[in-house]
């Protein structure tokens, strides 16, 4: 399993891609359920940046599939 660094070094990179290539999206980052945490104090391990990189791979995923279909 990746190390906590790289997990955020990837979150980043792609966080920076989503904000550069499909702001559209990442405007909506802020307001999607799976970025922001559940409780108050939320417990934050490389499990969890490892969830929230899966999800933001996710999101852009669907994004390009979404947007791909709607330009055909």
């Amino acid at each position: 399993m990746k190390n906590l660094r790289k997990i955020i070094n990837e979150i980043t990179e792609l966080t920076y891609t989503i904000e550069t290539k499909y702001p559209e999206l990442y405007r909506s980052l802020d307001e999607n359920p799976m970025t922001l945490p559940v409780s108050s104090h939320p417990h934050i391990d490389k499990k969890v940046m490892q969830e929230y990189l899966e999800s933001l791979k996710q999101l852009l995923e669907h994004h390009m599939e979404t947007h791909k279909n709607n330009t055909n």
